[in-house]
């Protein structure tokens, strides 16, 4: 089977855990799915109403994480480390089962959902991929923080940066290409705060399963976790996780350049909402053939479905 067909895992994996803001224990299971049906989450605590979309028109909060809703008000929060696993590692199709409201945060980054897909390997279909291609510039400006989209030939490109006033984090600036680069250490980095707004958190009734075990704490010029970082840049390659993630809302990967600076969940479901308004800002393309050259996609073998 051609890595240019729809994939999904090959059989059902487990994850158990808690969940970062609302510390209640949660289970949940990767499902293979057929293709064309994308990603799916059905909440298996009830028994009806349970299913929704990651959609960018269903995010109804991104306080701190992304949460998704459906029509009845069924909601699934904290899905941006998973989402970001699935796309980066190519899954189109799968359901997510899940017995609360939350998705387990585990160590805090993406790295156990990444190592359990790639433990059972993935299971190719025979219907070909699409992506959205960006034809045009795509910009929003929040005082300080931008976000932008645009063009790009054949990959998909995350460039952001994050600057803070704490001289741990300071500034930090990263790049990705998320088809051909290794993306180890955005996968492994971990959701991060500053010690002073634990207690911001807890006004907000959030932060309630938040531990040393599943996040990084910065007080005044330390880090508190004993092991220290995992990588260099483990601060703004959370940013970029927790941004493929979001960027997966749109349904499909997308061929183009993303740029954002001091952006977070909210900016970036801003962007793909403004995006999404004007069909001649993007394409939709169904993937034919069997090799892919350089990178992710050839022109010759691409053809509009929009």
């Amino acid at each position: 089977m051609s890595i240019l067909t729809q994939k999904t895992v090959s059989k059902k994996i487990t994850f158990e855990g808690i969940g970062i803001h609302t510390g209640e224990k949660v289970k949940l299971n990767i499902l293979p799915s057929n293709p064309n049906t994308g990603i799916v989450f059905k909440r298996n605590d009830l028994k009806s109403r349970n299913i929704i979309f990651p959609n960018y028109a269903n995010v109804s909060d991104t306080t701190l994480c992304t949460t998704i809703s459906n029509e009845y008000g069924v909601s699934v929060s904290t899905i941006e480390h998973l989402m970001g696993a699935l796309y980066g590692v190519g899954i189109d199709n799968a359901i997510i089962e899940i017995d609360n409201k939350e998705v387990p945060i585990l160590d805090g980054s993406a790295k156990l959902f990444v190592d359990k897909i790639n433990s059972v390997g993935l299971k190719f279909s025979d219907q070909p991929i699409k992506i959205i291609k960006i034809n045009k510039k795509v910009k929003l400006i929040d005082g300080e923080k931008f976000i932008s989209i645009d063009r790009s030939n054949v990959t998909g490109e995350i460039e952001f940066e994050i600057k803070y006033k704490n001289k741990i984090i300071n500034r930090q600036k990263n790049k990705v290409n998320i088809f051909e680069d290794n993306l180890d250490h955005v996968y492994s980095s971990r959701t991060f705060c500053l010690y002073e707004d634990i207690e911001k958190l807890k006004k907000l009734n959030l932060g309630k399963g938040g531990s040393l075990e599943n996040a990084i704490v910065i007080k005044d010029d330390k880090i508190l976790n004993k092991d220290g970082l995992r990588n260099k840049l483990e601060f703004v390659n959370h940013k970029i996780l927790d941004c493929m993630g979001d960027l997966f809302l749109s349904g499909y990967k997308i061929i183009g350049s993303l740029k954002c600076s001091q952006g977070g969940h909210k900016l970036t479901n801003q962007l793909l909402k403004k995006l999404f308004e004007d069909n001649s800002n993007y394409s939709l393309i169904e993937i034919k053939g069997k090799e892919l050259p350089h990178s992710f996609a050839n022109y010759s073998k691409l053809k509009s479905i929009a």
